[in-house]
């Protein structure tokens, strides 16, 4: 093309003729047909970024409409030429042309406006729509007659635009121009002295445009002549200005208005036709037709407001002789509201986490509109009740932000519907849906189902038992929620609270680490930890108490009598009892607690069935009768001791009771029954021997004892007053006479001997003051003699001090058999 030149010539232009930032914006002035790759600007620099933050902010380049004309390099933060740039296909004949850009970055998100003006070169030379125009002009025209020429167009703007247009040969025409609303010119081409068609029955004429560039540009079209006989009256419109208004969208054939123009001649010479001059540009040119006999102007395509709005069109009136007449018609196009917005997401946020500050942007929207006034101001909001807000930049740009802070925990994602309604009547809109989702943030700390815990386990559990399981539930996602249990380490009768249970740190599950003692151990309590898995951790912990339930895993233990391999021990009844007489009390423990506990005692085996009858809650042994002669001395009783466990345990307890008036009575019975009990047991042979052999030192011991003792006491009348009190020896673990005992404590004895009978009387008090006889086995006849040899004593005196001699001994013999 002719500006093939001129743009190559203007390629070495200063690229940047403007620079502006402000608020970021930042503005470029470059020329048209740039090549591609060839430098805008240093938006970087320009803006005052760092490359850095190009990159990490995805920085992009955002444009209203598909074509990319201009692109981004964030290594160098640099503005490149796409694809090249033909300001007259952009901008058509708008000054200054330019074209809007946004740069985008995220993280935070942040919008800068590029606006680049495209300036013109002379890269178009002017050119008429025909090849040539033909006029016929009656040879009777006057001079000063006015003949309408087709313009010129040239799209360049400025001075590179059409200038000046030039008429050859200009002996019998001449040129006038005549100004236009919109800035151009209409070319008239005016007769300067009448035709003679005689002389001269045709002209070639050759009209040429100019522009204003630098080289100039040009472009020419022939005018072809012919002379017509004469013609006296041109046609003469009702108005030489015609003004109509149309809707957009308004559907084809649509009559716009009505031209007349009337001529005064007679004949073929009155009739007029009209059609549309060729000053028009041929999209307007195509837009509209007229009908020649009528004069009809009709719509003939598709008017859209935001392309074109004024139409200005010259119509002609010709008679037949050859003589016309130009009226004007101007063309209003009134805007109708036929757009919707139109929303473009600039840059989307999917996810953000929860707890992010109050306005934070979450999306950024384009919002366009081509109406024009009130039908293209947009209003965009949220219809429901969410906690985000629409803010608007700019009357195109709005940002969706956040207006309180978020919970993942309440919700989880958001769909979100933007709508965008213009303010015509009827309103338009359009919407949009955004889904956010909130990203978890680590603010919620475990909770346990329960404030506290409480299980119970039966002793003699095996190790490895599992009690029971503990849950916590975390209301936030995924890692954070994933809840770990961890035993707090604490003491449980100053032993580690491991050692008793363990928790599994996924489950809960609490496990028995060792076999519970329901006697040595009835609860305990210890706390657990559940612990998130978010950074940091959040924890919180409870109390849980373990009870040790009671099984029935011991027998009774019986108290008293005691039972010893050693000795023989008698209940001793007076054979005047009375009916329920106690004779003793069996005295029983269980260590199990609850039912386990409760004790009954039953009589199993006795001499005499008759005779006596155990309490069933008590354990007292009483006489059933009134004891006689008949009965033996020696009864032999076997009680059971039982409780009330599920099975039951029992433990079995043998009495000896003797029933006789006197001490010798029953000494000399129960020295039989001890032989008897010797003799009948032959696999004791020699345990007989060994302890006879005992018995043989004991009682050397106990003459050496007697001996130092009468020492002593002899001693002690000498040395000491009459009046001095005498400390009685007491054996180790028993208590002074005068004391009253309990089972806890020593047994009580006390020993009263007569020197008026062959015998003495023994009475020995214990549990509640009851009888009872303790005689070694292998030393009931020895103790027979040393009791027939100190009876002959006839002193007064030594009577007294054997009776003494006697407590002494008794005491050390009821010593070693206990």
């Amino acid at each position: 093309m002719p500006g093939t030149d001129a743009m190559a010539r203007h390629s070495v232009m200063f690229l940047i003729l403007l620079i502006q930032t402000a608020r970021g914006q930042v503005s470029y002035s470059i020329p048209e047909e740039m090549s591609k790759g060839s430098t805008v600007g240093n938006i970087a620099q320009d803006l005052g970024l760092d490359l850095q933050r190009l990159k990490s902010g995805k920085a992009r380049i955002f444009t209203r409409d598909s074509t990319e004309y201009i692109e981004l390099n964030r290594n160098s933060g640099l503005l490149l030429i796409r694809e090249k740039m033909d300001r007259e296909s952009l901008c058509a004949k708008t000054t200054p042309c330019a074209v809007h850009l946004q740069m985008i970055l995220e993280n935070p998100m942040e919008l800068y406006t590029i606006t680049i003006e495209i300036m013109d070169i002379n890269d178009n030379a002017p050119s008429f729509q025909k090849k040539d125009i033909r006029f016929e002009i009656s040879e009777s025209a006057a001079a000063g007659a006015g003949f309408m020429l087709g313009r010129a167009f040239d799209p360049d703007v400025g001075t590179n635009a059409l200038q000046s247009y030039s008429l050859k040969p200009s002996d019998q025409f001449r040129l006038e121009l005549h100004s236009q609303a919109d800035g151009s010119k209409n070319v008239e081409m005016i007769l300067q002295r009448p035709l003679d068609r005689e002389t001269q029955n045709s002209f070639t004429l050759l009209l040429e445009a100019f522009d204003g560039g630098n080289p100039v540009l040009s472009g020419t079209v022939q005018i072809r002549i012919t002379v017509l006989d004469i013609n006296d009256n041109a046609p003469v419109f009702m108005q030489k200005v015609y003004k109509t208004t149309i809707s957009e969208n308004a559907p084809k054939g649509t009559i716009l208005t009505v031209v007349s123009a009337s001529d005064a001649d007679e004949g073929s010479n009155s009739v007029v036709t009209y059609y549309i001059s060729d000053t028009v540009e041929k999209n307007v040119f195509d837009m509209f037709l007229v009908k020649e006999q009528t004069g009809e102007l009709i719509l003939n395509g598709q008017i859209d407001y935001e392309k074109v709005s004024h139409y200005e069109l010259n119509i002609q009136a010709k008679d037949q002789g050859g003589l016309s007449n130009t009226c004007k018609v101007i063309i209003d196009v009134l805007d109708i509201n036929d757009n919707s917005p139109s929303i473009q997401i600039l840059s989307n946020s999917h996810s953000i986490p929860e707890g992010c500050k109050t306005g934070t942007i979450v999306a950024m929207l384009n919002v366009d509109d081509l109406d024009s006034g009130v039908n293209g101001q947009v209003q965009c909001v949220i219809i429901e009740n969410i906690p985000f807000a629409i803010t608007s930049q700019s009357s195109s740009f709005f940002s969706l932000q956040t207006e309180q802070e978020l919970d993942r925990e309440r919700e989880a994602d958001y769909n979100i519907s933007v709508i965008c309604t213009d303010e015509g009547v009827p309103a338009l809109s359009s919407s949009v849906s955004l889904r956010v989702q909130i990203s978890d943030v680590n603010d919620n700390a475990p909770i346990f189902e329960k404030s506290h815990y409480e299980a119970c386990v039966l002793e003699n559990n095996t190790p490895g038992l599992s009690i029971f399981t503990i849950k916590a539930s975390d209301a936030d996602w995924n890692q954070n929620a994933r809840v770990s249990y961890i035993l707090e380490d604490s003491t449980v009768n100053g032993v580690s609270v491991s050692s008793y249970v363990s928790i599994h740190p996924d489950s809960g599950l609490i496990t028995a680490v060792r076999s519970f003692d329901y006697e040595q151990l009835k609860d305990f309590h210890f706390r657990v930890k559940a612990q998130d898995g978010g950074s940091p951790p959040l924890s919180s912990n409870v109390t849980v108490k373990i009870i040790v339930q009671d099984q029935n895993d011991n027998a009774p233990q019986v108290l008293y009598p005691v039972q010893t391999s050693a000795s023989v021990v008698a209940e001793i009844v007076p054979r005047a009892a009375d009916v329920g007489y106690l004779v003793t009390k069996v005295v029983a423990v269980d260590v199990d607690s609850g039912q386990n506990a409760w004790l009954s005692y039953k009589l199993q085996k006795a001499t005499d069935r008759a005779l006596f009858e155990v309490g069933l809650q008590n354990g007292e042994i009483r006489t059933v009768r009134q004891v006689t002669d008949k009965d033996a001395v020696k009864q032999k009783l076997t009680v059971v001791v039982e409780d009330n466990g599920q099975p039951s345990r029992s433990a079995v307890v043998s009495i000896n009771v003797a029933v006789a008036d006197s001490f010798p009575e029953v000494l000399s019975e129960f020295t039989d029954f001890t032989h008897e009990k010797q003799h009948d047991d032959n696999l004791t042979f020699y345990l007989v021997l060994a302890l006879a052999a005992v018995s043989f030192l004991f009682i050397t011991c106990v003459v050496v004892i007697i001996s130092v003792k009468v020492y002593r006491w002899r001693q002690s009348r000498f040395l000491y007053q009459p009046n001095l009190p005498v400390i009685p020896y007491y054996p180790p673990h028993y208590a002074d006479t005068g004391v009253t005992g309990t089972l806890p404590h020593g047994y009580n004895y006390e020993v009263c001997m007569t020197t008026d009978s062959r015998k003495s009387d023994c009475k020995f008090s214990t549990l509640g003051g009851k009888n009872i006889l303790v005689v070694d086995p292998s030393f009931a006849e020895t103790m027979q003699r040393t009791i027939k040899k100190n009876s002959s004593i006839d002193d007064v005196s030594s009577a007294e001090s054997v009776r003494k001699v006697m407590l002494d001994v008794l005491s050390l013999l009821l010593f070693f058999s206990v």
